[in-house]
């Protein structure tokens, strides 16, 4: 891998490209300090990511050590705190 972007059936896809593809799907996002927020359904999404990976969730659960501990409206997560995103598989039972 060349650290720029990785090369998926004859296309080459980057980090931007992937932050473009999750908004407005369900993501759980890790902090560094192992707080997670996620959604557990099509409606708790990523509605806004900058450059900066300051990120805007819709509708966002609280996990600390797998327990949900909290339910917001509407969350804004600083950038620099965020260790990883990532996206959520949903199934017809989770309301896909």
């Amino acid at each position: 891998m060349s650290g720029v972007g990785e090369k998926v059936s004859g296309t080459t896809k980057t980090p931007a490209d992937f932050l473009k593809s999750i908004r407005g799907r369900p993501v759980v996002v890790k902090l560094n300090s192992g707080v997670d927020y996620r959604g557990a359904s099509l409606s708790r999404t990523l509605t806004c990511l900058d450059g900066y990976m300051n990120i805007a969730m819709e509708q966002t659960e609280e996990y600390v050590n797998g327990q949900l501990k909290n339910k917001y409206g509407d969350a804004f997560i600083r950038g620099n705190n965020v260790l990883y995103i990532s996206t959520v598989n949903m199934t017809v039972a989770d309301g896909a």
